[in-house]
């Protein structure tokens, strides 16, 4: 298996993201692209210690970007929604 580090990312800090954990208890996670359900919830269970019920994956296609006359793609990303038990949850920002 992959190390944990390996597997996720970062976290999804975004408007979306905090609306589905207020009304889910649904956490968003920038994951590796080659990573499955699987070992995104063993990671997220080893490195947070908390029981996950579901994880849903989304590949979002790199979008073309315009530097002057010239044009770039960005690479795919890979987020991972991971929904908890009922009373657990993740903090992301201890003490604030």
């Amino acid at each position: 298996m992959a190390q944990i580090h390996e597997v996720l990312v970062k976290p999804l800090i975004t408007e979306k993201a905090s609306f589905a954990t207020e009304k889910a208890n649904r956490y968003g996670f920038k994951v590796a692209l080659w990573s499955n359900k699987n070992q995104i919830k063993e990671a997220v269970e080893k490195f947070y210690n908390v029981k996950v019920l579901n994880v849903k994956t989304n590949i979002t296609p790199g979008k073309i970007k315009r530097l002057g006359k010239t044009t770039k793609k960005l690479p795919k990303v890979k987020n991972a929604y991971v929904q908890l038990g009922e009373g657990q949850r993740i903090e992301f920002f201890k003490g604030v």
